[in-house]
């Protein structure tokens, strides 16, 4: 097999590079790395030594975002960014929105705490959970319900990255016991919702969800 994704399965950046291969139909061999203690060659494929990393036979990758802009380049169709030059802008803004925005609350503050410290035998930090639900995340929600108000999808008139690096925070949200509160930001969590259906989406998130509920004792 000529792909080969590096990563773990629950973190939301390996999820974007897993659900824009799925969009485009490329079959692809899922390798797993410890985000915490990758072993010494993964070096090779990211000196920063972050997830994710991709291989397309000679071709190295590191980072979600850079991975779904080739696969955009190398592998055409479906199209997951808009042709268009402002909607094609407005996808790359909102898709570093929700990485280097809403990640740092829904995933690092949210979920890192309430299933990851638990895996690794140690408490949540509960305080960080909620100033995250209650300070942090709330502006951000608010941003992105007038982005999404009246509006199919985020950027453009077609399902784009924009729409999977927003949903892919939400489902690590959801891990973690929360979720887009629908009576504050309707369209957001209605959009959400609709993203979290696709198949590429939603058969992730039933595999991820069975392994969380084991993590949480339910």
């Amino acid at each position: 097999m000529s792909i080969k994704l590096h990563g773990a399965a629950l973190s939301p950046f390996v999820r974007k590079a897993r659900v824009a291969l799925a969009e485009k139909g490329l079959a692809f061999e899922s390798i797993h790395v410890d985000p915490f203690s990758s072993p010494e060659e993964y070096s090779a494929l990211n000196p920063l030594r972050r997830i994710p990393a991709m291989e397309d036979g000679d071709k190295v990758l590191a980072d979600s975002g850079v991975i779904c802009a080739y696969l955009e380049k190398a592998y055409p169709d479906p199209p997951l960014y808009p042709t268009d030059a402002y909607d094609y802008a407005r996808a790359l803004w909102l898709e570093k929105y929700a990485d280097y925005e809403v990640a740092p609350q829904a995933t690092f503050g949210v979920f890192r705490n309430r299933i990851v410290m638990k895996l690794a035998g140690k408490p949540c930090d509960e305080d960080k959970v909620q100033k995250a639900l209650t300070e942090k995340l709330p502006p951000l929600f608010d941003y992105l319900e007038t982005q999404i108000q009246g509006r199919d999808w985020f950027a453009g008139d077609a399902f784009s990255i924009a729409d999977i690096a927003v949903a892919t925070q939400c489902v690590n949200l959801q891990h973690g016991g929360e979720q887009v509160d629908p009576a504050r930001w309707p369209a957001l969590a209605a959009h959400i919702a609709k993203v979290h259906q696709r198949p590429s989406f939603a058969k992730l998130i039933e595999r991820e969800s069975q392994f969380v509920a084991k993590v949480r004792g339910e």
